[in-house]
């Protein structure tokens, strides 16, 4: 990634109170960076602030829900103000909607607060968080998303995509289709947005059956928020390398 001479490197990580993202942030701070660690709850993202300083990362708590319009944009006012200017953001936040989602039996409810936060939110804070974004010498956008919303591995007969999940899994195709969007309209500009794969992490979204860590989880978003001028934009990556959408 270019440098900006003497300017510290800012990122906000959504959903960086816990898990993941929160790991994200930490990556992200040991690379020297000023983390915003953006997430609802007060207690949760104000402990998760004290925590990384402790580990000597320069972070400070943003409150953001995604799915609110006015908290979307005081977070970027907020941003704004602190910084001027934003050269990373992680589109972490997520949720599954629910367990046993089977179409037939859904609770659309469900469906909807799934897209509502997977990528109504996403679209929210993206476009929010652009005019700051539009200001770094090398900007670039994570989402996090996951192999399940790969259409190719969901159509596999016999790949390991996990559960039939109506609300989570199509949310996460969504947001690949949107990452795609963004990288077609942004391609006269050097805001490079991909989109990420963690793996199958131990978190709370699952119970903690995940075999992976949220660290190993992490991973992938510090590799596309550090990627070079040269690197790839409207891609869709786990550690391995691509994955097919």
């Amino acid at each position: 990634m270019s440098e900006q001479a003497n300017e510290q490197t800012i990122a906000l990580v959504t959903g960086a109170n816990k898990g993941i993202g929160y790991e994200i942030a930490a990556g992200l701070g040991a690379l020297g960076w000023q983390v915003g660690v953006g997430a609802r709850d007060e207690e949760a993202r104000e402990g998760a602030v004290a925590k990384l300083r402790a580990a000597g990362v320069d972070a400070f708590g943003v409150p953001l829900d995604v799915t609110d319009d006015a908290s979307v944009a005081a977070a970027a006012a907020l941003v704004e103000e602190r910084a001027g200017r934003l050269d990373v953001l992680v589109n972490n936040a997520g949720i599954t909607g629910g367990m046993r989602q089977q179409p037939t039996t859904a609770d659309v409810g469900a469906v909807r607060a799934a897209v509502e936060t997977n990528v109504i939110g996403v679209i929210q804070v993206t476009n929010a968080m652009l005019p700051l974004l539009r200001r770094s010498a090398a900007p670039r956008i994570v989402n996090m998303s996951s192999s399940v919303g790969s259409l190719t591995l969901q159509s596999t007969p016999g790949a390991e995509v996990g559960p039939i999940a109506v609300a989570y899994s199509p949310s996460k195709t969504f947001l690949n289709a949107v990452t795609v969007q963004y990288a077609k309209e942004l391609s006269d500009t050097n805001i490079l947005i991909n989109a990420g794969c963690p793996g199958y992490c131990a978190t709370d979204l699952n119970g903690f059956r995940g075999v992976r860590t949220p660290a190993q989880g992490a991973a992938i978003a510090i590799r596309l928020a550090t990627l070079p001028d040269s690197g790839p934009t409207g891609g869709f990556f786990d550690d391995e390398g691509v994955v097919p959408w």
